[in-house]
Parts: structure tokens; sequence; C-alpha cells
């Protein structure tokens, strides 16, 4: 169909490296192997419909990974911007790449067709838009089947030289004119023609090896034997399964391949499975090479055993000649243990073969041994060779590839040709013998069976079952084949019991390379389950889970799943991950914590959306869009050390079952309807909104059936998550769920429905009352909430079995509970609570409460029983001489003087203090009590063996304990004189400890909080306590629960803002004046009559307030005074709903846990947790004499304001009466309260006093730190394009401080900044870095105690983007010169040096720094590293440095590294911009540099 079409053209414009030639059919990448990219051709003119553009590949080079990549395009080549490859092409682009489809650059299907990648020189590739619209690709004229659909009718065909591909030619379609896409039965003769064409030709070139190869002429029959014949028991020579660091084998072990070969170029060493037989021919294939090494693929035989070996980076190594011989032919020599024996061996050179080239060995029964190149005998190599021998390969240098060729096959046999089909057919078959076996028999390689099968399966698909059936092919095998794991597993995992178990023999030695699939793709709905057999403890993670779309013959296997980039989705932890990036946080039960007997599973539904399963519980769904064909996987990762997959007829019912019809209807539970973000569990009880830190809404689920009249419906909150604002929403409604369309929160209904959010008690969406007293917000994991239907028809809620009071009259009967699991609450279970039925003068009093006119009034609650204070537990879990006493609310150490250690029984929440008081002692004994946190995972049932004699031994999970005055982590001492010492413990003083949110821990004695003893805590801490020497009894003093943080306020303080109110109305009302409140942090000192508040230690424990609430409209504002620089971040402001008298201040205003809004750097906190980022200007960059206020407006919105700018709100629903509160944290040292009519004072004179102090003490600034970080230009480009380069660079937010300066022309200009400062102790001399942006660092506690700010230099250092995650990771400088060397040649190992014998001149460990960022931020020491911006769409070169502390005396100043003399820096000399240093631990980093070019 395409013969009568002129043959197609490029078009003349193209990528910037294309040359065309040959009429403009042809296209040349120019430096192909200098550059990989920009070499775009498009057709000349767009596609006809059915017509084929087609290239042949002239030239390929190996220095590139990727090939050619071909698809169509709706742009128009006149007016187009080339991209640097077809992938970059949108608006209307389909390109086909390796064997991914891409639409507009983003996959749409991950496997299709034949491999791009893999296509050699002369191969063909081509592409067609069919009548249909739909797009098909070819390669070698064989249709790859259709790949997309839709495709507009005018397109132009993409042809992208990527990579390897250098050089292609516009061909005329091979497919004849004859063909017609209308008659199948003409179309699969011809492609099955084709495709015996081929199979003959690879076939066909192996014919002749075993003849050319014979190794002697003289063979007797017996020794032909081995060649010649079809032994029934043939033992084919293959790998062994042990082999270098970086082989990885493949095709059942007849390939091995050596990992990453353009980074690494030995550790490629590979043995036969057994020994070579006298006359056996070892033979391999070189399949890969690449162009970056010197040296090449080395091939001989060893005595060494592979059992036993320990592999060595190359077989030239092997140099012990006194128990063992290896005889290896290297380039054109032939060594022995190492040495040279023949310099010159045959007439190839090793190192010059090519791929496709075959390399062989044959020893002979008289010790001789002779290499053969493609089947020509180069003669005797060595006239001694010992027996018994392994046959060695080296995949060194630029060999990356080789396969075994088998001499002795296994024949197969092919299907006599059909009627019609005849030529290469025929070729196939025409070396039969008379029984039809092979005269010269020659082996099906893996591919070629692999056509053979594609063959049978092509031609049964166009012929019909008939032919299927008359060759025995059972149709109905799959649907019943058995669901196994596969052989072929990771480097340390095994497959036993038939193939149902996984296992990693050595777990107690390696923690990865675990990796195991199925034997085949999973089926819709099918549940691939497996049971965990065996665990060990000692690694930390466990089993992971998940499907993938690689198949097990063809997956490099890595040492975890989640390392895989492409088709892959994987449960880790209570996590799941898709190609490696978190797409669920928080999404189910932990797998880490799962246990010997628990099951694990995942299912694909039919709509493609992903399950997995805990125990039988569906954790929900995770994921969707999903394709078939996927496999199972699982990974023994850390303690999981044998699985076994679980038959599913014998375990797990349908995910979809209801079980809830199998249970007593008339029990209160869940409904099965319910908002799409929940799901149910444990047979209705339990309700769980499993993407909880990725969803907060559209989790609404309800009771099962009516509640009666006094019936209560109670839920326990067993899980919430520390992200939203918001929680648990609790209500009643006559809706029935089959009737609602669930909406994203139950406050959306508008009829029937009464529901508590908060404190506000709602009906039909709209607040009929305020100030309830159950706040929902308020609650925590552990509390009771109910809800009932009494007989009077008024609505009663509970809290903790306590009864609320009446939230609201004249309910229908016939009510369902409504949950909606809103914000924070994550999962709740259905209680059977003991009920508090209220007595009908109770219902009348608090009816008549309920109906006052005054909605806003707060009613008093119910006074809280007894049993509300449960008090901490100690775990059954602890050391051998521990009695544990009054239900564990105490312990006693009964004997000896040590294994006295007790665990908390549950992990301690953020700001929960864990306190026990001293109850008995013993003076006999010296010691005392030790006290600290630990990561061990503590139950119950726990084995109290592992548990050593003392808190300081605990080494096999991170543990932070002080004993005496030190605290020690893992028992060793990182800090000294921390407090006073807990040696001198008395009975009856407590002793406490605590994990703030900051990750802190802190201990407590007698209630005084000793401050920061660790930092870096993780989650899921234990507290843990050693009844250590003289302390012989404790008991617990604390609670687990927190502050009840509803609003509940005396008569005096309810009255007073009423009054205040109506007296602002008058004009004659006296001005108040606002203070400070006595009650305030402990290193706070008022003055000036309670106006100025100043920080007299430490960096914390200052938070203060207000003496008098905020009325409406009233600015609360404070002017910044004296600053620190010596500390990071700085004051916070905000309101307080509560009154503080009596309250005990945490030691930052942000960790308040009652009701309060608190503004901090960017960010809004609200009772402790993070609402809202990047709001307003950053607090923390505000210099002095900066003004910052707050007030509220008549909406209850809060207002910020710096420096007399109204920032806009920054939180709503602020609580009557409220206080301002002011944390004096950090930098900040000193704020002083201005008069609320400031501004207006200002205008008449103040205002130039005012900005004269501004000047002075900017100058001052100036002088101190180089730089006003508080003044810049209001959202700067640069800025914001240097924040976006380092959002992509994917560093944790815990490494920054929150800082951020620009130093582009702009914002200086701005600040007026003097470039050219000093620093140090003596000072010494920098530049500012200008041009660039700063990002300071957290600075670790040895930075305040040295003094670093004070005393050290401040100079930089350039270094590569990439490198600058692992610098942040260690926090810690590499030398220059020890990054990875791109050198393409290999060269010898260096000689070795001691610290002391290394010549001076060698800079192997040599940190070269610079005063000027001109020196360190240049090519040198910064290379260029090209940036995508997301938002401009334009590529950027850019540049990463870092601004570093040195120790004064540290390094030495070299003269200028590089040949370049010219100046570098006006303010320095060539000779003094070069610092260098040797020494470690004199350098510590101060902050991150980034430029965008």
């Amino acid at each position: 169909m395409a013969a009568s079409l002129p043959l197609p053209t490029f078009h003349t414009r193209t990528g910037s490296l294309i040359a065309l030639s040959n009429n403009n059919r042809t296209a040349l990448r120019n430096q192909p192997t200098q550059e990989f990219n920009n070499g775009v051709v498009l057709s000349a003119e767009p596609l006809q419909d059915g017509q084929i553009f087609e290239v042949k590949i002239d030239r390929k080079v190996n220095s590139w990974s990727g090939s050619i990549e071909i698809g169509v395009t709706v742009c128009e080549p006149s007016n187009l911007k080339f991209p640097f490859s077809a992938t970059g092409f949108r608006d209307g682009t389909w390109v086909m790449s390796g064997t991914s489809i891409l639409c507009d650059g983003h996959s749409m299907v991950e496997d299709y067709g034949l491999d791009l990648d893999q296509l050699s020189e002369g191969d063909r590739v081509g592409v067609m838009r069919s009548t249909e619209g739909n797009l098909h690709f070819f390669v070698n004229g064989v249709d790859q089947g259709q790949a997309a659909s839709h495709i507009p009718p005018s397109v132009y065909a993409v042809i992208d030289l990527y990579g390897k591909c250098a050089q292609v030619t516009v061909t005329e379609p091979v497919l004849p004119e004859s063909r017609d896409y209308d008659d199948e039965s003409m179309l699969s003769r011809h492609l099955a023609h084709d495709f015996l064409t081929e199979i003959s030709n690879q076939i066909a070139s192996d014919l002749a090896a075993p003849a050319a190869a014979d190794p002697d002429a003289s063979l007797s029959e017996e020794e032909r034997g081995a060649c010649g014949g079809l032994p029934a028991s043939w033992d084919g020579l293959r790998f062994h399964e042990k082999c270098g660091n970086l082989v990885k084998l493949s095709n059942s072990r007849r390939s091995a391949e050596r990992r990453r070969p353009l980074d690494e170029f030995n550790n490629g060493v590979v043995m036969t499975s057994r020994p070579i037989k006298d006359y056996e021919i070892f033979e391999i294939r070189l399949d890969r090479l690449v162009d970056k090494w010197s040296g090449s693929i080395e091939v001989g035989i060893t005595t060494h055993n592979p059992n036993t070996l320990d592999f060595p980076a190359t077989m030239t190594n092997m140099r012990n000649a006194s128990s063992s011989r290896t005889i290896m032919m290297s380039g054109c020599g032939i060594l022995t243990n190492g040495k040279g024996t023949r310099r010159e061996y045959g007439q190839f050179n090793l190192d010059e073969l090519s791929e496709g080239d075959r390399i062989g060995l044959v020893r002979k029964s008289n010790g001789h041994l002779h290499y053969f190149i493609n089947g020509l005998d180069q003669g005797m190599a060595s006239s001694n060779a010992p027996s018994p021998v392994w046959g060695v390969v080296d995949l060194y240098g630029m060999a990356v590839k080789v396969t075994i060729i088998d001499h002795c096959p296994v024949l197969e046999t092919v299907d006599p040709p059909e009627a019609g089909m005849s030529g290469s057919t025929t070729a196939v078959v025409a070396n039969s013998g008379p029984n039809g076996i092979p005269a010269n028999p020659v082996p099906l390689q893996p591919v070629e069976r692999s056509l053979v099968n594609r063959l049978r399966q092509f031609l049964d698909s166009c012929e019909g079952v008939d032919r299927a059936e008359s060759r025995g092919v059972v149709t109905e095998t799959e649907e019943v084949e058995k669901l196994l794991f596969h052989p072929l597993c990771g480097l340390h995992a095994a497959v036993i019991n038939s193939q149902r178990t996984g296992h990693r023999p050595n777990a107690t030695d390696d923690f990865n390379n675990g990796v195991i699939l199925t034997n085949r793709t999973l089926r819709p709905n099918e549940v691939f389950e497996v049971r965990l057999d065996k665990l060990v403890d000692k690694w930390a993670g466990s089993i992971e889970i998940g499907l993938t779309t690689h198949q097990p013959t063809e997956l490099d296997f890595p040492s975890t799943m989640t390392n895989i980039r492409t088709g892959t989705w994987m449960m880790t932890g209570n996590g799941v991950m898709h190609n490696g990036q978190t797409i669920v946080e928080d999404y189910g039960q932990n797998l880490d914590r799962l246990k010997v007997g628990d099951r694990v599973g995942v299912v694909r539904k039919p709509d493609g959306t992903v399950h997995f399963f805990v125990n039988g519980i569906d954790q929900g769904a995770c994921a969707t869009c999903v394709p078939a064909n996927v496999y199972g996987v699982i990974d023994l990762y850390g303690m999981a050390a044998e699985a076994t997959i679980v038959d599913q007829t014998e375990a797990l019912t349908s995910p979809d079952t209801d079980s809830s019809l199998f249970s007593d209807p008339d029990q209160l539970k869940f409904h099965h309807l319910h908002g799409r973000n929940a799901t149910i569990l444990h047979n209705g009880l339990t309700a769980a909104r499993p993407n909880a830190t990725g969803e907060f809404n559209d989790a609404i689920v309800m009771s099962n059936r009516p509640l009666r009249d006094g019936e209560l419906f109670e839920v326990v909150i067993d899980k919430m998550v520390d992200r939203w604002s918001g929680s648990l929403e609790a209500g009643v409604s006559l809706v029935k769920p089959e009737d609602i369309d669930f909406p994203n929160t139950m406050t959306d209904i508008e009829h029937d429905t009464w529901m508590l959010s908060g404190s506000a008690i709602m009906q039909d969406g709209a607040t009929i009352r305020n100030g309830y007293p159950l706040d929902l917000d308020s609650l925590t994991v552990g509390s009771r909430v109910g809800m009932m239907r009494c007989t009077d028809g008024t609505l009663h809620y509970y809290l903790d079995g306590v009864d609320q009071g009446v939230a609201s009259t004249d309910i229908a009967s016939g009510v369902y509970a409504v949950i909606d699991l809103y914000g924070q609450c994550a999962q709740v279970t259905v209680s059977s609570g003991t009920v508090i039925v209220p007595n009908m003068e109770s219902l009348h009093m608090s009816h008549q409460v309920a109906s006052h006119s005054h909605t806003d009034q707060l009613s008093t609650p119910s006074a809280v029983g007894p049993n509300a204070d449960v008090s901490h537990l100690l775990s059954k879990c602890c050391g051998k001489n521990i009695t544990l006493r009054n239900s564990c609310w105490g312990a006693s150490r009964v004997q000896g003087f040590n294994h006295g250690i007790v665990f908390s029984s549950e992990p301690l929440k953020y700001d929960e203090v864990f306190e026990v008081k001293i109850s008995e002692m013993n003076e006999r004994w010296a010691g005392s009590l030790q006290i600290g946190l630990t990561t061990m995972a503590i139950s119950d049932s726990s084995s109290p063996v592992n548990v050593p004699a003392s808190a300081d031994l605990i080494m096999s999970r991170v543990t932070w304990v002080v004993s005496g005055s030190e605290v020690k982590k893992c028992g060793t001492v990182i800090k000294h004189n921390y407090a006073p010492s807990l040696q001198r413990l008395q009975v009856g003083d407590r002793v406490g400890v605590c994990r703030y949110s900051d990750g802190t821990m802190h201990v407590t004695l007698n209630g005084e909080d000793l401050g920061e003893a660790a930092s870096g805590i993780p989650k899921n801490v234990f507290a843990v306590i050693d009844l250590h020497g003289s302390v012989e009894g404790i008991v617990i003093t604390s609670s687990p629960g927190l502050e009840n943080s509803s609003i509940i306020l005396s008569p005096a303080y309810e009255l007073e803002p009423l009054s205040q109110d109506r007296d602002q109305d008058s004009d004659t009302a006296a001005q108040l004046s606002m203070c400070f409140h006595s009650n305030h942090g402990k290193n706070i000192l008022l003055r000036e009559g309670g106006k100025q508040a100043e920080r007299l230690a430490s960096y914390n424990q200052a938070v203060v307030v207000g003496s008098k609430p905020l009325k409406r409209r009233e600015t609360f504002q404070v002017r910044l005074g004296r600053r620190n620089p010596a500390w990071s971040s700085s004051l916070a402001v905000g309101v307080v709903g509560f009154p503080v008298d009596k309250f005990s201040f945490p030691v930052q205003a942000t960790a308040i846990r009652k009701p309060c809004v608190v503004i901090h750097g960017e960010s809004v906190f609200v009772s402790g947790y993070k609402v809202k980022d990047h709001f307003g200007p950053n607090l923390d960059t505000l210099g002095e004499n900066s003004r910052v206020g707050i007030s509220v407006d008549e909406d209850l919105c809060l207002h910020l304001m710096v420096n007399g700018i109204d920032y806009g709100v920054a939180a709503r629903d602020i609580p009557l009466p409220c206080w301002p509160v002011v944390d004096v944290y950090g930098q900040c040292e000193q704020v002083t309260i201005l008069p609320e009519d400031y501004e207006s004072l200002a205008a008449t004179g103040i205002k130039e006093e005012c900005e004269k102090a501004d000047l002075e003490n900017k100058g001052k600034e100036k002088s101190s730190t180089g730089i006003d970080s508080s003044v810049s230009v209001r959202n700067c480009e640069y800025l914001n394009i240097c924040n976006r380069l380092k959002s992509s660079l994917s560093l944790p937010d815990g490494y920054f401080e929150g800082q951020s300066v620009c130093f582009c022309s702009a914002c200086h200009k701005v600040r007026g900044d003097d470039i050219h400062l000093r620093r140090g102790d003596p000072p010494k001399d920098y530049v500012l870095p200008f041009g660039w942006c700063r990002y300071v660092l957290r600075a670790p506690n040895k930075a305040h105690s040295l003094n670093v700010a004070e005393k050290w230099h401040l100079a930089y250092y350039g270094v590569n983007m990439a490198d600058t995650r692992r610098i942040l990771d260690t926090f810690d400088l590499l030398p220059s010169d020890e990054g990875g060397s791109s050198s393409s040649i290999l060269l010898p190992c260096p000689q070795p040096y001691t610290e002391k014998s290394r010549p001076e001149s060698l800079g192997g460990k040599q940190i070269f720094l610079s005063p000027t960022i001109r020196q360190a931020g240049g090519t040198q020491f910064s290379p260029k590293h090209r940036f995508f911006d997301p938002k401009t769409k334009k590529m950027h070169d850019t540049r990463a440095a870092f601004q570093v502390w040195v120790k004064p005396g540290s390094y030495k100043v070299s003269p200028q590294t590089g040949p370049d003399k010219a100046q570098v820096d006006p303010f320095f000399k060539n000779s003094e911009i070069d610092w260098v240093t040797k020494e470690r631990g004199s350098t510590m980093l101060h902050a991150l540099l980034l430029r965008v070019d």
C-alpha cells in the first residue's frame, strides 16, 4: 500500500546537532560520543493514513544508555522550537521510547512491543497512523500492535537520534504491496514467513560453531560422544550462583552481566557451576561492550572451587601458586597466577573483540589447553593445565555481558511448515538426520526459543483453536495454575518447599537482597498473601509486599524492591510507595510490627485499584490505574527471614465479603455504607481513614440501625494524626445511610441532622449554639465519646461515660448515630461503655439551661469522675530482679543491685511526661536510678531475656539515659554535667522524662524541667527506668491524659469582657494600659512596670502573656529589642483563650496544648498543631526595632501586623476572651509593649526618633552580621526560583532553620549590604555571597558550646549539586578529590601511604575553602548543574556551595588553585583566596548557597 507513495524525507529544520544528507533522507547526530541528545528530526510532510514512515539504524555508539525514539506529533516543524529529546514534546505528541509509550512526555503504556534500546545496526523501526486514528509501531516490518487511539489526522513523524543511535536513513517499508490489512489470513502468512526468516538467520549463524570449534580431529568416538550425541542425562555448563559483587546472572545462569558498567570496571568474575570435562568446549559470546574503559574480557581456567572462593576484584589477582593454579588469557597474552607466561599468543587480542565474537577453550586429557576465537584454534596456550578445573570469565573493563554457548543441547523440534510457507522454514529443518535428529545439533538460544514460542502463539491466534488442539495445547492450564514463587530471586534469597516458601538462609548476616516474585501474573481479584514463618531480632524494618510489572526472568534484582523506579507498588512499614516514591505516608497497620504467623496480602481489583491486607483485614484502596499484568512481589527485608504463600482456598475469604451478614443484626456497629475515604474493619466495629495524612475529610460513617431511646452509641478514639486542624465530629441524623450521597463532611447535610463540631452544636449545617462543655477538637487517643437520644427528645453527649448535658431538644425518634472521621481523628472503635442515664431532675435543669435565650452563654460541664485520671502503667517486660506491684503501678527490685529495668507500657506521646516517685532506697548499694527513652519495641509479651543488667547496656536499639549527671546514648557519654546528679535522690523525690514535639528529650526533677538532654529523638519511644544501686522501689505519679482544653471561665473572667464592651461604647471610658502578666516563663524578667520583657538565660522558657484580655479591633504591638545571633529562630506572637493565673508555661509557645493561636516564623499553630505554612513575613528574619502586633476583628479573625502593615487573617474563630501572648525565643531577647495609639503618635514626632534609632541599630547590626535580613524585595523572583531549585533537591526541612536570604542585586540594593566583612578571633576578611541565595542550616549543639559564631572564621566551599545531600547527611565536608573519578582509563592502584608518609603534594584529604564565593563558586569547585524550572518551563544552569565556619589556625593559605592568573576578587589577592585544611573537625557547615544563572 506504501509502494505508490514517494519515499519520504526529513524536514530541513532539525535538532541543533543533526546534519542531513542523501537528499534529506539520512540524518546524522554530530559528535555522537560526546553528546547524547539534540538529535530530533521530523518528516517533511504530514503522514498519510496507512503510510508507514520507516527508518533504518545505520550507526550506533556504546557510550550512552537509551537509543532511538520514534513517534508522531501535531507540531508544525517550520515554526517549532526543538526540544532536547522527543520526550520533551508537548501539545499532541506520542513517542515510543524503549518499551514505553509516552503522550506529551507522560507515560501512558509501560510495557509495549520490542525494546527499541536493544535494536542493532541494520534494524528498522517505523510508525503509522491508521485510517481509524490508531497509532501503530513497526520493528523490522512487524506490527507491534495498537499503541494509542484518537490520533489527530495531520501528524508528522518524529525520530530522535538519542543516546546510542547516531545515524538513521529513511527506507522503503518491506511490507509487500499485496499485503492487505483486511485480509487476516494473508497477513498471518506474511508475518509467519518473516518470523521464520528471522529465526533461521539467527540459528544459521551458529550451525558451523561445533565443527569450526572442533578441538582435535583425532578425538575418539567416545570423546566425541559428549558433543555429537544427545545423552539422556546431559549436564550443560552454566555459571555458578556465587560470583563477583557486581555480577548479575540471568537466562538460567547462561548469561552474566556486570552492573553499573559506566561506573565500575571490575568485580565481574564468574565461574562455571562444575569442573570442565576433558575435551569439553567452554565457549562464551560477547553480548555487550562499553566504550569507556581500557582492557576487556579475560577467559581461562582455575583450580579454585567457586563454593569456597572469596571472589577477587579481578582474576589476575589470584597469585597463590602453592595451593592452586589459575591460567587466564588477557589481551593477547597468557597469565598464570597473575604472572605473564606468554607475551604473544594467538592471532587475536581479546581487548579488540567486538560484540558477537566468541571465545572458547578446551582442556585435553594430556593437559594441553587450547583457546578458540570465533571457532579458530589459537594453538596450545599451556602444556600442563591442572585437573579438575573450572571455567572462569572476568568481565573486566569494556566487557559487560557474555552468554555461554551450549554445545550439548537438549533438542527442540520445530513444527513442519504450513502450506504456503517455504524457503526459510526449509532452512531450519534441512540439517535433520535420518531419525529427525539434526546431523549437527545446534541449541536454540533463549531468544530463539522465545521466537518459536511466539510464532506458535501467533499461528494459534490467527488460525483458531483447532490448530492449538491439534498440537495438544490445553487452554485451561493457565486458569488452574497454582500461584507460586519464581525460582529466580534476589542475591540473598532462595525459594524452597516446592516454590511455596521463600527465605533468606543467612538472615543474621545480611538484611537485604531478598526480593522474590510470583511465577505468574495475578488475575483480577486474586489475593496474593503470604504468612510470616520466621523473624530475626537483629535488623530494623521487616517484610514488604506489593505488585510489579517486571518479569522475574528479566528483572535486575535490586537490594530492595523500593529501589525500582518503574512499574512497582510496594507497602513498606505503614506507607505505600510507587516507583520508589511515597504516595501514602500513613496507610495501614505497620508491617514492621508483624509477628510470626501474621499474614499480609495484596489484591488488584478489576478497576485497577490496589488493596493491601493484614491478617485478612482490608487496609483500604491505596493506588489506582494499576495495569493488568502485574506480578506479586515480596521483599524479605530486615527482620523478615521466611514467608510462605497462603493457599486462598484455606485462608482468606473474598475481600468483598460483607462479614456483617454473619453477625448479630441487633448489635450496634458501623453501617457498610460510608464515605469514600473511610473503611470498615473488625466485623463493623472499627472505622478508619486509611490515608489519614493525605486526606482529611470524606470519611463519614453511620450506625447500622437507628438508636433506641436511652441507648448510648459510644466510640473510642484509636488513632490520631498530627497534621490537620479540627478533629472528630459526632451527632445523629434521621436520614438513612442508604439515602445519603455522602458529602465531604456531615455538617454539609441540610436537613434532619444534628452534629457536634468542636464545641459548637450544629443543626442542618448551621450553628445553633456555641460553647458546649464538650470540645471534640481537644480529645486525645483513648477518649470515649458517645451520644444518646433520651425519651424526652433531648440529645446528650458523653465523654468517658460522663454526661455533658443537653446539646439539643426536640429530636425525633429513629435517628442514626453519625461519626465524621475528620481532620486529626483517623480511627475509632465502637465501645460498650457504661451508660449513665440522667435522671428526670437533671434533665429538667439542663433543659432550662439549653433553652436560655443567649445561645452563646457557656454552661458548666459535669464534674469528671474519679476514674477519668488514669495513671501510666509499667510494662510486664522488665528486669529479672523486678517485681511489679499495684497492677503495674509500681515496681520493686527484690534482690541484687542491678537487673532492675522497667519500661512504660505504651509509647510516650508528644510532650507527655512519664514521672515516678522514689518509694524505697537501700544505702548499702552505690549508684542510683537511671531514666531515659528507648526505641525498643516493648510489649507485655516481650521476652525479658533480652533485657540487660542496666539501662546503659541496651545496645540492640537506640537508647538515651541520664545516669548521674551524664547523658548517655547506647552506653556512650554524649553530654557531661547535664544537671544535678541523680545520685543524690532521696525517698519522695520525683523524676520524669518527656519527649517534646521538637524531637528533644527532657528530664524533670520534682516538677522542674532540667533542660534538653538529647535531640533527634524519633517517634514511638518508650520510657525506660533503671532501679539501680540504692534505689529499690518506685511508684508512678503521672497520667497519660492531657489537660482538658475546653474554655471554662470563672465568673470574674466571664463578666469582665461584657462590662468592658459596654464601657467601650462610651466616649468617657478610661484608657487602661496593657502590661505583661506576672505569671510567665522562668527565664523572663519584667521591667518598666511590666511593659518590657527580657530573657535572662538560655533560648526558651520565655513565654509572656498580656495582663488584660484583648478587645476586638484593639491592636497589641511590641517592639523587638536586643537580638542574639548565636541562637536560631526568633519571637512568636499570638493569643491564648484561657486565663494564665495558675498556668505552668511550657518551654515555648508552640507547645501550648490549650486553646491558643501562635504565629512562629512563617507558620501558624493552633493548640500546638501547625495548621498553616508560608503566612506573612518570616518573623525569624526581623531585626531590632521591628514592630510586631496582633488584633482580633469583629468576625473573630486574628490579624498579624509587622511594622504597621496588616498581613491578613492568620486564624479564624478566635475564642473570647483572649489574651495576647509573646514568646521571647531564640535570637529575640527583649520586647517592649507599644501604646495602642503608637501609629498616630509616630506621625507627630516619635517617628523621626524611631527611624534614627533604626538607622543606628541597623548600622550596629551590619558591623556584626553584615546583613539586615529583615529587608528584602517582596516576592523576589530570584529567591522564588532558588526556592524551587532547593525543593527539587528533596532536602529534609529538618536540616534548615527556616531562614533564607537573597543576595540578588535587587535585594542587595534595598538592604545596602556591606559586601566586605570580618569575622572571628582574630578577625578575618570575607565577602558576602553576592548573586546567591543562602539557606541557614540547623546548628549542632557543639556550635553553641564552641561559640563558633564569634570565634571562628567564615569561608565558602564549592560543591557538585549531586553531593549536597550526602554532605548534609553527614554534616561534614568531603575532600575535593574523593569523589568518583570520571577517567576513561583503567589506572593501576595508587601507592598506599600512611598519614605520616603521605607527600604534602598529595591532596587526598585536603579541603579547599575560600573567603570569596567568586573562587569557591567557580566551575573548578562548583560545576554547573542543569535545572528545569517547572513554573517557567525553562532550563537553567545552577551551582551549589556551602558557607562554612572554619576554626582559626586549622588551615593554611595557599596560592590560587588553577591556571588562571587574573584577579578573582577585588577585595583579595590571588595568593589569599585559597584556604587548605586537612584537620578533621576544623570545619562546620553554616548555610547552603544556591545560584541560578
